[in-house]
């Protein structure tokens, strides 16, 4: 069994000192910040709950109590995932993308979910998933599952018995995903809201794209979410043309229902090819419609502006920056795990931090970035806990040996400890060989 390095006490209240975590994550008053925006602090932990947080060195009677001495090292609340794809994921072996580009694992993935995705393949496949982000230290997933045709009956069920199972380890919500040209056939959405309702989260959404079909079928999913309570959530523009513009056509619409539930919009990628004057005017309607962004920077870097025998002229992403500037709720997120869409990544958001930081340019600036994989995509998730640092709340942590940004972005902190109330979990990450059984066609 795989713990970490941190040989913790063992008695049901003890104390975390010299530890360094990110302040915006911190729910204490009167920390200092250091230039990477961290504070050294001392937590107390009593019968699996966070007792108190204060300035290391404070002093006090809690003192005398068992202590782990972290020397520094970094450490975090449990991650959040906002934007993932359970259903799809570790079908590579079977389904490889023919030529790493979007129309390719569009067509190879559709390909194997008509010929493998029976209800045991999807449940072996999502709980293989499931293991990985468990160890790495996730304490919440959104996952997207395919919604079209027979796909409908047999992934939602699976989806509902693996939320039960994992109720106490990972936190999971899902959201529907289909083209917007289903939005506008009333048997499609008629089948997705009921199954929604049997085995969902209170999450509608589609995939948005230019055409004749995109404001009635935008209108049709707003008028479903609020006739039944639903949050809303997007894949949109994920391209590099610049003709693509449903981002805006979302706020829009948005802004004329009135829409009062929360609206998460993934990708956005076409937006960071657009005139400033465009971009300007979608940001201010995006701030305006109180939408929020996940960028999904590893996925997009594999897939976009991708031609063989050529190099890629720009990163795939969006305009994270300057949508954080306007006020927007941004997060990033890992998206697709080993499939045709991504042919790497394990649910791991320490190594989504860490390419995010590289890729997006995170490290000069705002010192306040670690919210997008915790407190950020909490709030927007609408989940229990605020996944900070707080008296009275859980002692569920990501301890690290790292005691700088660049110490923890340097190297993928294989030796983590995970504490879920205060113990920690083994994180021994699954064998791939669990999968072999699956890869036959």
């Amino acid at each position: 069994m795989q713990t970490g390095f941190a040989a913790l006490p063992t008695a049901p209240t003890f104390r975390l000192i010299n530890a360094r975590a990110p302040l915006c994550l911190v729910d204490a008053p009167a920390l200092a910040a250091d230039r990477d925006g961290l504070a050294l602090i001392d937590l107390t932990i009593a019968q699996g709950r966070i007792t108190s947080v204060l300035a290391a060195a404070t002093g006090g009677p809690e003192d005398s109590l068992p202590a782990l001495d972290l020397k520094g090292g970094l450490i975090f609340p449990r991650f959040i995932e906002a934007h993932t794809h359970l259903d799809k994921g570790h079908i590579w072996p079977r389904r490889r993308n023919p030529d790493g580009t979007f129309t390719g694992a569009l067509a190879t993935v559709t390909a194997d979910r008509e010929a493998n995705w029976n209800a045991a393949d999807v449940k072996a496949r999502m709980t293989f998933a499931l293991k990985a982000a468990y160890a790495h230290g996730t304490a919440a997933i959104r996952t997207h599952l395919d919604s079209v045709g027979s796909q409908v009956a047999i992934s939602w069920p699976v989806f509902d018995e693996v939320r039960a199972e994992w109720a106490d380890r990972i936190a999971l919500q899902a959201t529907p995903l289909f083209g917007i040209d289903h939005a506008v056939n009333p048997d499609h959405i008629k089948a997705v809201i009921a199954a929604i309702r049997r085995h969902g989260s209170n999450i509608l959404g589609a995939v948005t794209y230019m055409g004749p079909n995109l404001k009635p079928g935008l209108e049709v999913l707003f008028r479903a979410a609020m006739d039944n309570g639903f949050d809303l959530d997007f894949h949109v523009d994920e391209t590099n043309d610049p003709a693509a513009l449903s981002l805006e056509v979302i706020a829009e619409t948005a802004i004329a229902f009135g829409f009062q539930g929360r609206i998460l919009c993934g990708h956005c990628c076409s937006l960071a090819l657009q005139m400033p004057q465009a971009e300007e005017r979608v940001i201010a309607k995006v701030a305006e419609a109180r939408i929020a962004i996940v960028c999904l920077p590893m996925c997009n870097l594999y897939l976009q502006d991708r031609m063989a025998g050529r190099t890629p002229r720009w990163r795939g992403v969006t305009l994270l920056h300057e949508m954080k500037q306007a006020g927007i709720p941004v997060m990033v997120s890992s998206d697709n795990t080993r499939d045709p869409f991504y042919a790497y990544g394990d649910l791991d958001m320490l190594e989504v931090y860490r390419e995010a930081t590289r890729i997006l340019q995170l490290d000069h600036g705002d010192r306040d970035w670690p919210a997008a994989i915790t407190t950020t995509p909490a709030a927007v998730m609408r989940l229990g806990h605020r996944a900070t640092l707080a008296t009275s709340g859980p002692a569920d942590l990501v301890l690290t040996r790292a005691r700088s940004l660049t110490e923890l972005l340097s190297r993928p902190q294989s030796d983590r400890t995970v504490l879920i109330c205060g113990k920690a979990i083994d994180t021994t990450l699954p064998d791939y060989a669990d999968l072999d059984h699956l890869m036959t066609s």
